[in-house]
Order: C-alpha cells, then sequence, then structure tokens
C-alpha cells in the first residue's frame, strides 16, 4: 500500500463512511405468494447472533489461535404478512452443505412456524470461518475416522439453537413495513475475473483473491457484476434492514488463526455504524469466478482499502434507493426444486467403492453429495418478490455468469442474488467453462457435471416469470 493511502484523506475518508449519512431433473413450482384477501400489514422481524467459534475449534482450514475486534455474525430478516414467514439468513462462514443445511433451514423454519422451502441460508464464504456438514461428519464417523476437522458438528448446533431462539424472540416484536427500497451502484475496484484465458481459450492461470504476480493483476478485469444492490426494509423513514447484494470471493488474506468477517464484514460494520437504526445483512453473489485479485497483492493494508471499496457501493446504493409502497399483495415467494447432476468422478468413486472408505476431509462432503444426488435428493431454488425487486437464492460456487444471464431475462426488474447457498455442489462453473480447465472446474473443485447449466437456468427462467 503506498504512502498516499495510508495519509490523512485516506483517514478523513474512513470517517466519512462510518459516519456518513447513510435435464437429470424435473421441475415443481411452488408458488406460496400472498392468499387471497389477505389484509395483514407486511412485518419484519431481525434477527443477529454471535457465529464466532471458539479457541482451539477448527474452521475450514485451521483452528482458532485467538479471537480479533469484530466477530462473525449470523443474522438475517423474517418478513410476515403473506402467506406462511420467509427467512433470510447469511452467516460468516465458509460454506454450509448438505446435511448441515437442511438442518440449519429446517431449524430456522421450526423457529419462524414456516416450511423449510421459505427459508434461505447462505455464507459469505469468509476462509478464516467454519464450515458444516453434517453428512460429512456422520460419514467420517462411519470410517471410525481418529479426527473429524472442520466436520466437527458440535459448534454448527450451538449456533443453530443461538439462531431458533433468536428468531422466536424476535417474532415477538415484529416491526410493520411501510414500503422496501432499492438502490444500485457500481463498486470501483474490488471484483476481477479469476480466470485468464490463453491464446486457445484454455484457462492458462487463476488469478486468486491474495495475487502476488504483477502480471496477473495487470490482466484486465475480466467477465464481472460491477453492481451491488442494496434492498431495504422501511417503516415510514426509518429503515429496518439493509440487505446488500455482490458478487466477489471475501478473501483479502487467511490462514490466520484468527475468525474473520474480512472486507465484506468490515464493510458492513462501517454502514452499521453509518445507519444504525437498521440491521444491515450482505450477501455474496454469484462469485465463484470473481475475486479481488487484480487490486489485492494479499498486503494486510488491503483488507480495510478493500472494505472502504465496498462500504462506499454500499452507501451509494442505500442513497440511490427508490421506495416503494409495500402491501401483501405485491409479496411473494416462489421455490424450484432441482436436482443437480454430480460430477461423474464422483459417481465413479461411489460405484468402485459404495463406502469411500478412501475418503478424507476434502473428499466426504463432496462423496456426500454425490450420493445424495444419485438417490434422489433435489435442492430449493427460492426466488422472493417484492415490489419490482426480485431475489434468487442459488446454491454453492456459482458462477458470475448465472447472474448476469438473471438480470438479463428480466431487465424490467431489479434482480439480484445470493448464491453460496447449499456448499454441497462446490463450485458451479458454466457448460462453457469445464472444458476450458482451471481449478474451479476441475475434479478437486466442482462436485456437478456441465449439464448442471441448463438446470439452473431453466429454474431461474420459471422463478423469474410472474
Amino acid at each position: 500500500m503506498s504512502q498516499e493511502s495510508k495519509s490523512m484523506p485516506r483517514l478523513r475518508c474512513l470517517v466519512r463512511i462510518m459516519f456518513g449519512t447513510l435435464i437429470f431433473s424435473s421441475f415443481v413450482v411452488a408458488d406460496t405468494g400472498p392468499a387471497a384477501g389477505s389484509d395483514k400489514t407486511p412485518q419484519l422481524a431481525i434477527f443477529d447472533v454471535d457465529a464466532t467459534p471458539p479457541v482451539g475449534y477448527v474452521m475450514a482450514y485451521d483452528p482458532v489461535k485467538r479471537h480479533d475486534e469484530l466477530t462473525l455474525r449470523a443474522r438475517g430478516v423474517v418478513l410476515t404478512g403473506s402467506g406462511a414467514p420467509i427467512v433470510l439468513c447469511n452467516l460468516d462462514w465458509i460454506g454450509i452443505g448438505n446435511d448441515g443445511h437442511d438442518a440449519f433451514r429446517e431449524a430456522l423454519a421450526r423457529a419462524a412456524g414456516t416450511t423449510i422451502d421459505r427459508v434461505a441460508v447462505h455464507t459469505g464464504h469468509q476462509h478464516d470461518a467454519p464450515a458444516c456438514d453434517f453428512g460429512a461428519e456422520a460419514w467420517l464417523k462411519n470410517l471410525a475416522s481418529p479426527e473429524l476437522g472442520k466436520h466437527d458438528g458440535t459448534f454448527a448446533r450451538e449456533v443453530i439453537g443461538r439462531l431458533e431462539a433468536a428468531i422466536r424472540q424476535s417474532m415477538k416484536a415484529p416491526v410493520p413495513l411501510t414500503h422496501i427500497g432499492v438502490g444500485v451502484a457500481k463498486v470501483e475496484r474490488v471484483a476481477s475475473n479469476r480466470r485468464i484465458p490463453g491464446p486457445d481459450g484454455k484457462v492458462r492461470a487463476t488469478r486468486y483473491t491474495a495475487t502476488k504476480d504483477a502480471a496477473l493483476r495487470a490482466e484486465p478485469e475480466g467477465v464481472i457484476d460491477p453492481e451491488l444492490t442494496a434492498l431495504s426494509f422501511w417503516n415510514g423513514e426509518s429503515p429496518v434492514a439493509v440487505l446488500s447484494y455482490y458478487a466477489c470471493h471475501p478473501q483479502s488474506y487467511y490462514r490466520m488463526g484468527i475468525p474473520s468477517s474480512d472486507f465484506p464484514g468490515i464493510a458492513r460494520f462501517f454502514r452499521g455504524q453509518a445507519v444504525p437504526e437498521a440491521l444491515h445483512v450482505h450477501f455474496n453473489g454469484a462469485g465463484g469466478n470473481i475475486g479481488a485479485g487484480k487490486y489485492n497483492d494479499g498486503s494486510k493494508e488491503n483488507r480495510v482499502e478493500l472494505a472502504l471499496r465496498l462500504a462506499a457501493g454500499m452507501k451509494a446504493a442505500f442513497e440511490a434507493t427508490e421506495k416503494h409502497v409495500l402491501t401483501t399483495e405485491n409479496i411473494a415467494w416462489k421455490s424450484v426444486p432441482v436436482q443437480l447432476p454430480p460430477a461423474a468422478h464422483l459417481v465413479d468413486a461411489l460405484r468402485k467403492d459404495p463406502a469411500a472408505k478412501a475418503g478424507d476431509h476434502w473428499s466426504a462432503a463432496s462423496l456426500v453429495f454425490a450420493r445424495r444426488c444419485l438417490n434422489g435428493r433435489s435442492i430449493d431454488i427460492g426466488c422472493l418478490a417484492v415490489g419490482p425487486a426480485r431475489v434468487i437464492h442459488m446454491p454453492g460456487e456459482l458462477f458470475v455468469e448465472y447472474q448476469l444471464a438473471a438480470k438479463a431475462m428480466r431487465p424490467d426488474l431489479k434482480v439480484m442474488m445470493a448464491a453460496y447457498g447449499d456448499y454441497g455442489p462446490g463450485y458451479i462453473g458454466t457448460a462453457r467453462a469445464y472444458p476450458e480447465g482451471g481449478y474451479e472446474t476441475s475434479q478437486r473443485a466442482s462436485n456437478v457435471a456441465p449439464e448442471v447449466e441448463a438446470i439452473l437456468t431453466e429454474a431461474m427462467k420459471k422463478l423469474l416469470t410472474d
């Protein structure tokens, strides 16, 4: 970082932002929108719990050595007044997959008095953070594994209990809603495409979220979605909650043994200080092939620098908000259960050894996902409709092309996307991306077959059709 970036102007910028004015599949669409003749007032309950693992607990990569100033959060909203309640939740964790994702959604549905298909649970994908997969935990236990590592679900079950209690409590005093707001702004110098093509069209290099190679950083941004969208819920002139959506891997640096919400969490904190009357929840969009690598060489100072840029985008989107009257008639929820095609290498592994005794901490979750697919298990894709806004809730580390495609399907609406729902599929590339190579579509990273694009695209079309 340059001396200029450490100067007083930078500090003044920080203060301004912190305190400034704020076809293996068949589809069944469940449209559980507003009940006819409903005269209930839309209401919002908010919840927020600490999701920071204790010292010694194994996160995605390393045990917790100590804690920092900012905790990891599990927070969200419950929207009521139009059909059964709708729950939207995000955790500052790397991923929640398979049976773990089921368990979180079942618990939140139970607490909110709704059905599981109306619950969306996502993660921000921070790397100095926990993972959760109860299916992988059970798999390793069946193998008599000497240690469960990141798949020890003890702490995850504690957080589930905290969330249940918080939701039950918050629903005792929900806030009436009069309006929703939608604002869009560009985020400058954060996101860049990770996949650097060679002259043959194949991926010749991966520009990870911390890229020390100056030549890779000098490559063009590539295909990204530069827009951040802010969806806000209002009681008169007071914002109750602000949900932001932006597609980018969240790492600045990691492997520190210190739980961290990284630069998105810091940006969220800044906005919470600027608009303290509202709960701020940030969702990672389709950022599977997107990272900060062009603008981040891994220097520790860059964490706050990236946070400032993201916070500036959040602020600009909030200030660009256009408010719309909210009634029960313009709230709806649709869901589509989809069966995703498992990757061929995982199917082969299970056919050769159904017990997969060779499974390790990295492959157990992948094998669980493949087995679930072969057993006909589906993943719910949900869509929230509020006024002119549509929020698509997607699984896995989705490529940004899905987000751009969803927006292109309905240019008349404000479409946003939350990815990193069920973490079981791993990276989800486009059909074109798999023969191009690269880490994201490798056997190590992606648990689905290229046919996945057609299935998810069809699901998005169904959800975005009124």
